[in-house]
């Protein structure tokens, strides 16, 4: 039988999401981007300049791979991303930003993170945002090793 407080935990973390996800979509200027899109952007920023492999970028978002293809496609007809041949393993297929990629990413981060920061830092003080923080990063790194 699982444990009520955890299901509770994980209930609140799930209503949190969708309430800051919605006050986001409200109040982020996206550039005509889905929120999806944005995450795939944000994902790709973050990494280094080789970009990521389809399969890696796939395991940070929540879209099936067909559904990740085809909005690679969008975002690489828009001039936002480009997709190559893995020059380590030629089968695979690496994704990395372009300029105008980069740049609308850095556009659109300015208010995400502004709106982000306030949220956050309105609801907990300091300690508690460590502590947040330290906490999901647990339950998602437990959660990765379980994926793999």
């Amino acid at each position: 039988m699982p444990s009520r407080g955890s299901i509770e935990a994980w209930e609140a973390l799930s209503r949190c999401h969708v309430s800051v996800t919605r006050v986001l979509q409200r109040n982020v200027n996206l550039h005509g981007l889905s929120r999806r899109e944005f995450e795939v952007l944000a994902t790709l920023y973050t990494a280094d300049r080789s970009g990521l492999r389809l399969r890696d970028l796939n395991s940070h978002v929540l879209l099936t791979q067909s559904s990740l293809s085809r909005m690679l496609e969008r975002l690489e007809s828009k001039g936002l991303v480009s997709r190559r041949q893995d020059a380590q393993d030629l089968r695979g297929v690496r994704v990395t930003l372009t300029n105008e990629g980069s740049d609308l990413y850095e556009a659109i981060s300015v208010g995400h993170d502004q709106m982000v920061a306030e949220l956050i830092s309105t609801a907990l003080d300091p300690e508690e945002i460590r502590v947040l923080t330290r906490l999901n990063e647990r339950v998602h790194q437990y959660s990765m090793s379980l994926s793999q």
